[in-house]
């Protein structure tokens, strides 16, 4: 009986670790600071550059979106034998992906819409 109730153990310990209450109050905190602060930014219009505070809004989403999978999701690089390590990697691809092809996007939108208003038009 013991035998049984020690591989329920050992397969409870494989799950990987679940947060308490102040691990999710931390990540929380950590999610709104992370929101605010960028929010700030924009509504405060703390730099004359938009290219920076956009560098800067990215930079905190890409924490935030750590903060998420860290605290909220419980991903490691220890937990079920390594394949959530090859989800952070399959995320953060994904994450490159979108946020680069929505910069590119956005930017060409930008150059290419209404080129008779932008050139002083006739």
């Amino acid at each position: 009986m013991s035998e049984l109730s020690h591989n329920h153990d050992e397969h409870h310990e494989e799950e990987g670790p679940h947060s308490s209450f102040s691990g999710y109050m931390l990540g929380f905190m950590a999610s709104v600071f992370l929101t605010a602060i960028p929010f700030w930014l924009v509504m405060g219009d703390v730099f004359s550059s938009r290219n920076t505070t956009v560098l800067i809004i990215l930079a905190f989403a890409l924490v935030q979106i750590l903060v998420h999978m860290v605290y909220f999701l419980h991903m490691n690089f220890q937990s079920e034998g390594g394949w959530t390590m090859l989800s952070l990697i399959f995320t953060v691809v994904l994450l490159f992906i979108t946020l680069a092809g929505s910069l590119w996007v956005m930017y060409h939108m930008n150059v290419n819409m209404m080129p008779s208003m932008m050139s002083g038009g006739s």
